[in-house]
């Protein structure tokens, strides 16, 4: 192992990709701090479908990384046999039946790849998971990924901060929006809304959505295509399902205590933003995912809302992962990305070898902050 350049660093940020690094760097003996504007987990990460998976299309590089996220998953899931935060039961998707439907295609795509996946028609679903309508599945078939899994990122997130502190990592709670110290050109420290500053010999940036905005505040462009996401918990219920589901009108992902996660892309237009910022959410909105959720599982279970959470969902312009250290500004990393619960894990080492030892791994060559330059 490379020894350590550094000998203290400040995150910024309480989600998935602020703590998972925050914990790696600790594990090296690294002095951290760790700032959040409110609770733990209280942004982006606290409402995550949180799907594991590397399915469908997308750049070669990312799904590697994508990859290795999931294997690190699978490393936890060995340590903690039984935890009701994380499962590996599979993903079954199945597209809409109209031009847009991509099914073949996309299997073709994951099988290239050596991609766990299984073409099935609808009367073939339940011979590998259990719980789904069949007579919802749209006649070009789904896409059954065996490998594929869920995490409750709060869960996961209460962990990584409980082993945080027990290494010695300060954490600071209900801070406000914080800011990067900048001296000579150089990340060295946060300063908090009242006018605490935690110096440091470099700054990581793990704010979701905000993350762009923090940039351009000191020069640094970051594209952004951040929007509005509305998550769904349902009230306990006692179904069969134990895939993850994507579908046309609806996701689904079971969590613990036998609740379920719902989200899909038309609930989050229906989201209003009002003038001081908060959103209003419909209660038409909320009953319409019930209902999906409803029709696509075995029997149309009547669900109930248990509660739901809404705020931006950070995803870069390009929709590639945004990773690393600010070439213009020294010592300011940043981590932006969709698929935080895929990749937390893997990014938050990732971060903390080039935090520490100052060398770019090659895995991150092409997630650079420099590209939106």
């Amino acid at each position: 192992m490379f020894e350590n350049r550094i000998s203290s660093v400040v995150v910024i940020g309480g989600g998935i990709f602020g703590t998972s690094t925050a914990v790696q760097l600790a594990r090296r003996g690294i002095k951290v701090t760790l700032i959040n504007d409110g609770p733990i987990a209280n942004g982006a990460s606290g409402r995550s479908l949180s799907w594991l998976n590397s399915s469908r299309m997308r750049s070669e590089p990312y799904h590697r990384l994508r990859m290795a996220g999931i294997d690190r998953y699978r490393t936890l899931a060995e340590r903690f046999p039984g935890a009701d935060w994380l499962s590996f039961k599979g993903g079954l998707t199945w597209d809409a039946d109209d031009s847009s439907n991509e099914i073949v295609a996309a299997f073709e795509h994951e099988i290239t790849l050596a991609y766990d996946a299984l073409h099935l028609a609808a009367d073939e679903v339940k011979t590998v998971t259990p719980g789904v309508n069949a007579n919802a599945i749209t006649p070009q078939g789904a896409i059954f990924n065996a490998a594929e899994g869920w995490v409750d990122l709060p869960s996961l997130i209460k962990l990584l901060v409980g082993e945080f502190s027990e290494r010695g990592g300060k954490v600071i709670t209900d801070a406000g929006a914080a800011s990067v110290v900048i001296e000579n050109g150089r990340a060295v420290g946060a300063r908090t809304t009242n006018g605490a500053v935690f110096l440091a010999d470099a700054v990581l940036v793990a704010t979701g959505p905000s993350v762009p905005k923090m940039t351009a505040d000191v020069g640094q462009k970051i594209d952004d295509g951040t929007p509005i996401s509305l998550l769904v918990t349902t009230k306990p219920v006692d179904l069969a399902l134990k895939a993850v589901l994507n579908t046309p009108r609806i996701a689904i992902r079971p969590g613990p205590n036998n609740t379920f996660a719902l989200d899909s892309a038309w609930s989050e237009e229906e989201v209003g933003t009002l003038e001081d910022g908060s959103y209003r959410v419909r209660q038409e909105t909320l009953d319409g995912l019930l209902a999906e959720a409803s029709k696509v599982l075995e029997g149309n279970p009547k669900l109930e809302l248990e509660s739901y959470g809404v705020g931006r969902k950070p995803i870069p312009g390009d929709g590639e992962p945004v990773l690393g250290e600010l070439q213009a500004i020294p010592g300011y990393f940043v981590a932006f990305s969709h698929s935080g619960a895929t990749l937390g894990l893997i990014v938050g080492e990732l971060l903390a070898y080039e935090i520490a030892t100052g060398e770019r791994h090659s895995m991150l060559a092409t997630f650079r902050p420099e590209r939106f330059a």
